[in-house]
């Protein structure tokens, strides 16, 4: 018996919509099932796009990018609303929805705004709004239903006083003061955003270093300047404990302290968007927090049935769900190409300043005791550096002295999230510091940071030598 599709996927965030479109452009028949009102999953409506607007919209109206260029010392522009604070997201996240449909328009997909769930392994159940049901079936499914924000037990997230991560988005008005407990990207990043902004933030991390996978010199250089625009560090390790007033959180600490606070916001990491899809029944096999295990090609324990993106868990990015979902297609439809996801990702932090990195941090390499040297350049030994008015910023080449071979890349600073691919790039040929010295970069650029990086890197090689000639004679 015929099925109605080749593929079905569930959730049209940046892996469904990547997958739904490469099937339908090799010619597969695809249904494509969201159950929001508006594309593009929490990438688009509640988390990436959004939270990265807003921190552009916080340095226009901070007036912090003009700091280092004129002197200008201010926090917020007089008379700032909500309205304007938000408004420039709003543009985006539609300008988003309309490119995400003419994407879709273009390769033909059938789109059904329904809840879904798995009736069988080759019967998707759809529910409309209206309430009207439906049955489909196809060859393969794929599940990309994203992610949403993980509530802990005890703490009572009003949205009013006490915020998640997507709520955050939908305050009501600028708070003069607001505590952000956890010390990872999203927690680092709003707290940025919002001390940008003038607003008092204290951040607490629940472990003694903030953003526990990034190189410990970046860390200690975005901790000072996190600090020298006004946010408050408190590192503790601390079971939060929250009370809403009628105007104000408090929150109690260890040794009987209080933080008095107008708003908190608790980004308590994500769990998988599954309940409801009626995985159990079929028996597939999850992870904690609803988060779908698969193997190498997104399969999980029922052949025909792929899951790709936040709902599998880490490194939860949306860049690489957008490539896990093309290899998943690609495996299931035998179309050879795109075998595997690339092991070489780069991870970006947009906090106030970015920060960025791939490959291996000098912590990672110490564990693993794996030899290496370090090379540097600074945003303010760079001519487009001084020109942006980036005093602070830092490029930092990690390498084997044995061969020279590239190991690590780690940048802070204004327009980091762009230039970490110049170096992604020649980690992913496992090239060496040379193709940097090499190479001819446009002046003045901040990628010229990559060449002096190298070259400093090529002193600290001469000096290792010696060192090491030194000592065998």
């Amino acid at each position: 018996m015929g099925r109605d599709y080749d593929l079905i996927v569930i959730g049209s965030g940046p892996a469904g919509e990547k997958g739904a479109a490469e099937a339908a452009y090799f010619g597969k028949k695809v249904a494509l099932i969201e159950r929001a009102a508006h594309p593009g999953g929490a990438g688009i409506n509640t988390g990436t796009v959004p939270s990265k607007t807003l921190r552009e919209t916080a340095l226009y109206f901070s007036g912090l990018l003009q700091r280092g260029l004129y002197g200008i010392d201010y926090s917020l522009k007089n008379g700032v609303t909500v309205g304007d604070f938000m408004y420039r997201k709003q543009i985006v996240v539609e300008e988003e929805w309309k490119i995400i449909n003419r994407n879709l328009q273009k390769h033909k997909l059938d789109l059904f705004q329904a809840n879904a769930s798995i009736k069988d392994t080759h019967t998707v159940h759809l529910v409309k709004d209206s309430g009207e049901e439906q049955d489909l079936t196809s060859e393969i499914i794929l599940i990309a239903t994203g992610s949403a924000p993980f509530h802990p037990a005890g703490v009572d997230f009003d949205h009013s006083l006490i915020h998640d991560s997507d709520s955050i988005l939908e305050i009501g008005s600028i708070p003069k003061s607001m505590a952000v407990i956890g010390g990872g990207v999203i927690g680092s990043e709003y707290a940025s955003i919002f001390a940008a902004l003038g607003v008092k933030v204290t951040l607490i991390a629940p472990r003694e270093k903030l953003l526990a996978f990034v190189d410990d010199e970046i860390t200690a250089i975005l901790i000072k300047g996190l600090e020298e625009f006004g946010v408050q560090l408190m590192f503790l390790d601390w079971q939060a404990k929250l009370e809403a007033h009628a105007d104000h959180v408090t929150l109690l600490l260890p040794q009987g302290q209080t933080l008095d606070c107008e708003i908190a916001l608790f980004p308590a990491g994500r769990q998988g968007n599954t309940s409801g899809l009626g995985l159990e029944s079929l028996g597939m096999e999850m992870g904690s927090r609803g988060l779908l295990k698969v193997n190498e090609y997104f399969q999980t324990n029922i052949p025909n049935i792929y899951a790709a993106g936040d709902v599998i868990g880490f490194p939860a990015l949306a860049s690489s769900s957008m490539e896990q979902s093309r290899a998943a297609i690609s495996h299931a439809f035998g179309l050879r190409i795109k075998d595997a996801v690339s092991p070489v990702i780069p991870l970006a932090v947009y906090t106030i300043p970015e920060v960025s990195m791939v490959g291996l941090t000098e912590e990672d390499c110490k564990i693993k005791n794996i030899p290496y040297l370090v090379g540097r350049a600074y945003y303010n030994n760079n001519p487009r550096g001084l020109i942006i008015g980036d005093k602070n910023g830092m490029l930092k080449l990690i390498f084997s002295p044995a061969d020279k071979t590239l190991l690590g890349v780690h940048i802070l600073g204004e327009l980091a999230s762009e230039l970490i691919h110049i170096g992604a790039h020649i980690l992913e040929e496992k090239g060496t510091i040379d193709r940097f010295t090499r190479a001819v970069y446009n002046f003045p650029t901040l990628s010229d940071m990559y060449k002096y990086a190298a070259y400093d890197g090529l002193v600290k090689l001469d000096e290792y030598n010696s060192t090491q000639t030194a000592g065998n004679t």
